[in-house]
């Protein structure tokens, strides 16, 4: 029976209606203009002949992409549209039916959905909110079997924020070792650190059997461009790529142009730091209402993205409390339910104060009202 990827289900039904949308999962995005910063950029993009590109990525923008792993080549990335499409690659490229997997949880649900509309047999490991949503290594040891193919995690964490520390990333390459799985690193939110000024740590080369995907969207600000990435080994990304000839055969030729001017330093480097500093600000106000709303919430710290995992205070599943914020204060927020996590929303804080504050009031003002009631 087919599984729906519910989060998106609920983004794609509302985000287009509602006055405040809390319920996306990065910052206030890029214009053009900001990239785009001199005569002769616009000019190469305004000359650039609207064919297909390359399938897998130009070769400029692959190199671009391999210098952010060690020892990684061209050949081991294949550009995708987006890290949705280079999760789902990897996750095809690996697992037939019957065979078991290993997610996190919380986690993107993503791998989860798309491992059970594979036939996969899929059990959890979990971050554990009574100890400060960090992962519970004991329980990874107990669900990897020695039949376990894959495991899949996303570092940082969505919806989290949680970053592994280098020992608890060791302890999940290792547990793969010990059986011979595959590991998955969904690393789209590098660079979207709240506490630290360096980028988390890679799973690339930690393990030959590691798989890394990420993409321009969360720590670069550039969702609307579509483009992500798989880093893989060499024969891995051909049998990936095979796949991503039936599913999208390549994402566009301008986003791609784009991609490269994104990815070149400074370029980069300055885009992240904007990326920063809409979480760090947007986080100060945040906390600060949940501060002030002691008796309707509470939120633990993320150590990155621009995702707080809020906890609310009533005895109503996450979905009803998300539709009545929709319908009644005009703010979508992502259901905990859809993360597999009940009692809390996942509130996204990256925009402008102006912005962020009138929707955090109003989320406030209606679980006042339902309390009460």
């Amino acid at each position: 029976m087919f599984t729906p990827f519910a989060l998106e289900e609920w983004q794609s039904r509302y985000e287009q209606e509602v006055e405040f949308n809390l319920a996306d999962s990065g910052v206030h995005p890029v214009r053009l203009k900001e990239l785009v910063d001199d005569p002769d950029k616009l000019e190469r993009l305004l000359a650039t002949p609207l064919h297909y590109p390359p399938v897998g990525g130009s070769d400029g923008l692959r190199r671009r992409i391999a210098d952010l792993y060690p020892a990684a080549g061209a050949e081991n990335v294949l550009v995708t549209v987006g890290a949705s499409e280079a999760n789902t690659l990897a996750i095809h490229a690996l697992i037939e039916p019957g065979d078991h997997a290993v997610v996190l949880e919380p986690g993107y649900r993503q791998a989860w959905g798309t491992l059970r509309n594979l036939g996969a047999r899929v059990d959890a490991f979990h971050l554990r909110e009574e100890n400060d949503w960090r992962p519970d290594m004991a329980e990874l040891a107990k669900t990897i079997r020695p039949d376990t193919r894959l495991c899949c995690i996303n570092n940082p964490n969505n919806p989290v924020g949680t970053i592994f520390d280098a020992a608890e990333l060791q302890q999940v390459v290792e547990a793969c070792r010990r059986v011979g799985a595959w590991l998955l690193v969904d690393e789209v939110y590098r660079g979207t650190e709240r506490v630290r000024q360096d980028e988390t740590e890679t799973a690339w080369g930690s393990y030959e059997r590691v798989l890394c995907t990420g993409s321009l969207s969360k720590a670069y600000g550039l969702p609307g461009l579509r483009v992500g990435w798989l880093v893989a080994p060499k024969e891995l990304v051909e049998t990936a790529w095979r796949h991503h000839e039936y599913f999208a055969i390549s994402t566009g030729v301008l986003a791609m142009q784009i991609a490269e001017l994104a990815l070149a330093e400074p370029t980069r480097q300055r885009l992240i730091d904007r990326t920063r500093g809409y979480i760090r600000q947007g986080w100060q106000h945040l906390s600060e209402w949940a501060d002030a709303n002691r008796e309707l919430v509470s939120v633990h710290p993320p150590d990155a993205t621009a995702l707080a995992f809020v906890r609310y205070r009533l005895d109503l599943p996450s979905e009803v409390v998300a539709d009545r914020l929709r319908t009644e204060a005009g703010v979508l927020v992502g259901p905990g339910s859809t993360f597999g996590v009940e009692q809390h929303l996942r509130i996204t804080h990256g925009f402008e104060p102006e912005y962020l504050d009138v929707a955090l009031s109003r989320i406030s003002d209606t679980l006042r009202g339902m309390q009460r009631a």
